[in-house]
């Protein structure tokens, strides 16, 4: 297991927990070991439920933006990291309850999209700066949180909303301060652990076999403008404005 993670399981409740100061942004590399422990907890027999959380200042501020100033062509590590990671929330055989505090940027928001519960602290806020920093991709995971319009209005601008906002649009169970967030998840997550684990992960499967539209081929989708994005030149200056700490200059 990587340091930027760790997880535990008791009484068929499997907790992960992201842990990569400052920010939670992971590079490639975490991102597949992501998946591959969401994944692993979701063959494991004993699991009937997972909850993801953070530890520090957000739960996830999305991709190393560092890592790929750095190194460009890793672009297709990461898309590929979070398309796992995002598929193995989604896809993953047992329920999966989000809780998020801070910020939720980026791949924060694929996380969050991709589950089936969210909890959120009332110091949350959300939002997807793709197009601040040269990149596609997220939409399709906001668009399981927000309508249509508000996603795009979200996605254009930038602009972050609080969970309190945010909470009128439905997606959100619970908002609670922050000190009560991990309580809050457990709490749901001990119901569902209570439940026949037989019967959840038939009903895991048919929900997701009767949402609209196919959320894996929309994110993939997403990704193929993430890398015609990429080829621009102002893809490049958003990422060396963003690690120079300056605004980008078009």
């Amino acid at each position: 297991m990587t340091q930027a993670f760790r997880i535990s399981i008791d009484a068929g409740i499997a907790e992960l927990v992201i842990d990569k100061p400052p920010v939670n942004a992971l590079d490639s590399a975490e991102w597949f070991a992501l998946a591959g422990h969401i994944d692993a907890l979701g063959a494991n027999p004993e699991v009937r439920v997972i909850v993801i959380r953070a530890e520090g200042r957000g739960f996830c501020a999305g991709v190393d933006i560092k890592e790929l100033d750095a190194h460009p062509e890793r672009i297709v590590a990461v898309n590929a990291g979070n398309y796992a990671t995002f598929k193995a929330v989604h896809r993953n055989p047992v329920p999966v309850i989000v809780a998020v505090h801070g910020f939720v940027l980026g791949g924060g928001i694929g996380i969050t999209g991709a589950a089936d519960i969210v909890v959120a602290a009332d110091c949350a806020t959300f939002a997807l700066p793709e197009v601040d920093r040269g990149a596609m991709g997220g939409g399709a995971h906001l668009q399981r949180l927000f309508p249509v319009q508000k996603v795009r209005y979200l996605f254009f601008t930038g602009d972050k909303i609080s969970s309190r906002d945010a909470e009128r649009y439905g997606f959100i169970e619970r908002v609670v301060p922050k000190a009560e967030l991990r309580d809050a998840a457990l709490e749901i997550a001990r119901k569902i652990a209570g439940k026949s684990p037989a019967m959840i992960r038939i009903a895991k499967e048919a929900l997701n076999g009767i949402e609209d539209g196919n959320l894996e081929d929309k994110y993939r989708w997403e990704q193929g403008f993430t890398l015609q994005a990429y080829t621009s030149p102002d893809s490049a200056e958003t990422r060396r404005a963003f690690v120079e700490k300056r605004d980008a200059t078009f």
